[in-house]
């Protein structure tokens, strides 16, 4: 019976930097993936196609309505859509072979199949060529999440899909009807909007985005509707079907809506299916999620979870740093995750970010705080850029003055954001923010304004 020290259940960010990190700290590691590729859904299905899509459907969308102001011309532009998702595709296996060479450097075994636990200190594997079983000291649950279905919603692959189908359309539809305006449905809804479909958004909630700071959100929700984006927010689906070659959405108090295809993005459940985690006495959470304690053990002795399968964010790097805080209280004895310091980005045009309290939540909490908000438009490198849409949210302490929450729409939001988490990770002040030297012209000013906002003084307001 093959014997490691640990045994990773799970080869997605979570899963497969936890491997890496307990191998750097010389553990013996294998690491269980039941699909051919390494990355999870994150990189084969999730977070990077989406990016590459995103990216090349902006490059499109900008070479035919947006160069000309910066005085290029350019002749007739045409859509390659198969050029564009063999790019996407490019880039997914560029990515997963990466993480195959990382665990050959590291002597990382690799076990291909579905593994499950059976019993205390064993893990059975059942791949292609039958099923192995794993005796190992420690296991780490990082087996991700999977679309959320929705009543009356039956996925077929085809016409009504998941975000899965929304990156691979062969064709750009004619209408396409997103349901769930998060994270998810408008970036993929984003995407074959710019490529030319009339794009629909029906969100059940009264707003886009939810958990994202809502003034935030409703500036974002003005902006993609100018992008050509219509949302019909209160909307209750209440099924979708397929009819000849086109669907029909229904929701409560309006007529139902006919469309070429149907993309659900209502959010993602854990995958904790066939686990076998009654064999060591693990129950799941009224949520379908794994319990842990801080220390991301579960009940069961040599047992322990991270990622999409326990409670938090469904967020990739979220999955990341408890990896490598789990295998670090594993071997050391002590970890340690701030989840006030876990930033959100959402890769639409203009970009969202946000790290720590919402302006909402303070509120709902009764935490005194003062906020500094200034705006991209006021910024030179913004304009320079031809990007002048967004803002930058700042609140601090009303006391303290500490660093509570950043909250950003605009251009380049994505990277902004970094200096806002080590900032509330350090325990910094908005005075600090506004004191920090920051180069010019740069997007980063806006934040250095923004803090200075938050005592009334901003300089270029």
């Amino acid at each position: 019976m093959p014997q490691h020290d640990l045994v990773v259940i799970g080869a997605g960010p979570g899963g497969y930097v936890a491997a890496i990190r307990a191998a750097q700290l010389g553990l013996n590691v294998a690491c269980v993936e039941k699909e051919p590729a390494l990355g999870g859904t994150c990189l084969r299905i999730g977070c990077i196609p989406s990016k590459a899509l995103l990216e090349s459907s902006l490059r499109y969308h900008e070479a035919r309505h947006a160069l000309a102001g910066f005085g290029v011309k350019v002749g007739s532009v045409e859509l390659d859509l198969p050029a564009m998702l063999q790019r996407k595709d490019k880039i997914v296996e560029t990515m997963t072979n990466g993480i195959g060479l990382l665990f050959k450097k590291r002597k990382i075994t690799r076990y291909q199949g579905h593994g499950r636990l059976a019993g205390a200190g064993r893990v059975v594997v059942e791949g292609p060529g039958g099923a192995t079983e794993i005796e190992t000291r420690h296991v780490i649950l990082a087996t991700g999440s999977i679309s959320a279905p929705l009543r009356g919603v039956e996925p077929d692959g085809h016409r009504i899909g998941t975000s899965t189908e929304g990156l691979s359309f062969a064709e750009v539809p004619a209408h396409l009807v997103v349901i769930g305006a998060g994270f998810i449905g408008l970036e993929l809804g984003s995407v074959w909007s710019r490529l030319g479909a009339k794009v629909t958004v029906l969100e059940y909630l009264d707003r886009i985005l939810p958990g994202t700071d809502s003034q935030i959100a409703r500036q974002a929700q003005r902006l993609f509707t100018e992008q050509g984006l219509t949302f019909k927010l209160g909307s209750r689906v209440t099924g979708a079907r397929v009819k000849g070659d086109t669907c029909i959405v229904e929701y409560e108090g309006a007529e139902p809506i006919e469309c070429d295809r149907v993309l659900l993005a209502v959010g993602r459940k854990p995958c904790t299916d066939n686990l076998g985690l009654d064999t060591v006495g693990i129950t799941l959470d009224e949520r379908g999620r794994v319990p842990v304690n801080e220390h991301f053990a579960t009940a069961a002795n040599g047992v322990f979870a991270i990622g999409d399968v326990i409670r938090g964010p469904m967020l990739a790097h979220k999955a990341e740093e408890e990896g490598v805080a789990c295998v670090e209280q594993i071997v050391t004895g002590y970890c340690h995750v701030n989840y006030d310091a876990i930033p959100g980005v959402v890769y639409t045009e203009p970009e969202i970010a946000g790290v720590g309290k919402t302006e909402d939540e303070l509120k709902e909490s009764g935490v005194p705080y003062r906020k500094g908000v200034f705006q991209y438009r006021a910024n030179g490198r913004a304009h320079a850029l031809g990007q002048i849409e967004g803002s930058v949210k700042v609140l601090a302490h009303k006391e303290t003055d500490r660093v509570l929450g950043v909250h950003i729409l605009g251009a380049r939001a994505g990277d902004l954001i970094a200096e806002a988490v080590a900032a509330i990770e350090f325990g910094a002040s908005s005075e600090d923010l506004a004191r920090t030297c920051h180069a010019h012209p740069t997007l980063a000013e806006i934040l250095k304004e923004a803090a200075l906002s938050v005592d009334n003084r901003p300089v270029h307001a």
